[in-house]
């Protein structure tokens, strides 16, 4: 009976380590760009363990894919926009270039709608953020974005709070990578962190 017992705990010791994690998995190791496609001549590069996107010479628009596709997701990240700050988070996205096929959940300076939903070369804003909803955001701090989407349900959250829920035929049709952004026209500098992902 000890022995059967003692192996039960080493059992379900083993699942709880593995599950611990509640199927979250990190996106970026903290150490170089592996699983990340740089689209464009704009800056991506590896800081004190922080993934950095910065204006080039070229002050054009760039993004930073990951290799693989996700279709249901849960996503979280964390973001301090330093300078212009003018940035976003784009999902079920493909490239041509620089020309991307995809939906932005907006990052952006104060007052400029982060957290609402984007479409590029497309529909454009699909839905903006209520006015109220404009002092979540924290300029030059630490924020927290996740983003869910099921089909075409996609909800955004912003430091805790519900930005945007939205369904959307379109949405639930697309395929593509997790991206990040560099907006075009310079100045433009933003620090990300603990980037995870869990499939749904």
């Amino acid at each position: 009976m000890n022995k059967f017992i003692f192996f039960l705990l080493v059992v379900f010791g083993s699942f709880s380590v593995s599950a611990g994690n509640g199927g979250w998995k990190s996106l970026f190791n903290g150490k170089n760009l592996d699983g990340w496609k740089i689209h464009g001549t704009e800056k991506w590069f590896v800081e004190d363990e922080l993934l950095v996107c910065e204006s080039g010479p070229d002050e054009e628009y760039g993004y930073l894919s990951t290799e693989k596709f996700y279709d249901d997701f849960e996503l979280k990240v964390e973001f301090l926009q330093e300078a212009d700050g003018n940035s976003g988070v784009f999902f079920r996205s493909t490239f041509e270039g620089t020309k991307v096929s995809g939906w932005q959940v907006e990052v952006a300076p104060p007052n400029h709608d982060t957290g609402g939903i984007y479409e590029s070369y497309g529909r454009g804003w699909l839905v903006q953020i209520p006015d109220e909803k404009e002092n979540i955001l924290k300029m030059g701090e630490w924020n927290k974005m996740k983003i869910r989407a099921v089909g075409g349900h996609i909800t955004t959250w912003l430091n805790g709070q519900q930005m945007v829920d939205i369904e959307d035929e379109k949405i639930g049709e697309g395929k593509g990578s997790i991206a990040l952004q560099i907006h075009s026209g310079g100045g433009i500098r933003v620090k990300w962190k603990n980037l995870k992902i869990k499939e749904l």
